[in-house]
């Protein structure tokens, strides 16, 4: 499977997409915070509700170290509420129903299950400094423990 052709140090590329009420989200209008941008292959699904939940578990800690977590997936606005909902989620996530931005990124690519070869989302998150530049990169990431994961790269980042 080719990884994504981003690379941490360069400027993180350029969005806008709809939250889950409809609410643009440009990536420019978070400058000055640290961005927590997580691909994610699809709303209320076992590893994808993991990751959010978790997401959500440690929000408040992502706040404190002034980071803001924006999911994306190719979900509806609609079906992002009613995730949201169902499992309290207290995150912001993006709508990509053409996929635009997951291509953007280099996580939308060929993935292998039951033998059978298809396109979707890998699993991928972009952790983006407060100046727009990549800070670290998770490729093809598991769910489980990943947030924790992030929070501790984070917390290591903001200390330097």
């Amino acid at each position: 499977m080719p990884e994504t052709k981003l690379k941490e140090g360069q400027p993180a590329l350029e969005f806008t997409l709809p939250d889950q009420d409809g609410r643009p989200v440009s990536l420019r209008d978070l400058r000055g915070k640290w961005v927590v941008l997580y691909f994610y292959p699809r709303d209320n699904t076992p590893g994808c509700t993991i990751e959010a939940m978790d997401f959500t578990k440690f929000n408040y800690r992502f706040a404190k170290l002034h980071a803001v977590i924006l999911g994306v997936s190719k979900d509806t606005c609609q079906s992002h509420q009613k995730f949201i909902a169902k499992k309290k989620l207290g995150i912001a996530l993006l709508s990509d129903p053409d996929t635009k931005v997951q291509k953007l990124y280099g996580v939308w690519r060929p993935k292998k299950f039951l033998g059978r070869e298809f396109l979707g989302t890998v699993r991928s998150t972009f952790l983006i400094d407060p100046k727009g530049e990549i800070a670290k990169i998770w490729d093809g990431v598991s769910a489980r423990g990943h947030a924790e994961e992030v929070l501790v790269e984070l917390s290591r980042l903001n200390q330097g």
